[in-house]
């Protein structure tokens, strides 16, 4: 398999997780059945890890609010952040977690919930792991773009007003 043509593949699945593997094979001029064994090898090794919807909630009636939670942990000797990590990633308020360079160790992204989880799961299960010593959360109170979908209209004229 050649990875340019799987690397393409995987741009355009990014980009519209809903094209079919004829339409890929289409766009990128080869065969159906050989687009599609492509894909299914992918699955299969974990490269695609599945498909996700984005979806604009500010457009429902939810009133769930989305967090990012800093976290700065104390690393274990020999086991480095993985140990850690597994304990934080194994909680099903998280929705995704990131080790970071910076000025903090972990970025913890909640599924969406009410105020009150969250301020439950953070400080009754996340601020009492051993190995934390520090917490912040964050609250989103917009979303403007999520992977390269934009939330909101733009405006018409973009030109930045220059006044003499």
């Amino acid at each position: 398999m050649k990875s340019d043509t799987s690397e393409q593949i995987l741009k355009l699945l990014e980009t519209d997780s809903r094209l079919t593997p004829e339409e890929i094979a289409v766009l990128l001029g080869l065969d159906a059945e050989e687009t599609k064994k492509r894909i299914e090898k992918l699955e299969e090794e974990n490269v695609i890890c599945g498909y996700h919807t984005l979806i604009n909630w500010e457009k429902t009636d939810d009133i769930n609010v989305s967090a990012v939670i800093e976290l700065r942990v104390n690393p274990q000797r020999g086991m480095g952040f993985d140990r850690i990590a597994e304990k934080i990633y194994q909680f099903p308020e998280v929705d995704a977690l990131y080790l970071m360079s910076g000025g903090y160790d972990f970025m913890v992204q909640l599924k969406k919930a009410p105020m009150r989880d969250i301020a439950s799961f953070v400080s009754n299960r996340l601020s009492i792991i051993e190995e934390v010593q520090s917490t912040a959360t964050h609250v989103v109170l917009k979303q403007y773009k999520d992977h390269g979908t934009l939330f909101v209209q733009k405006s018409g004229d973009q030109r930045m007003v220059i006044t003499p």
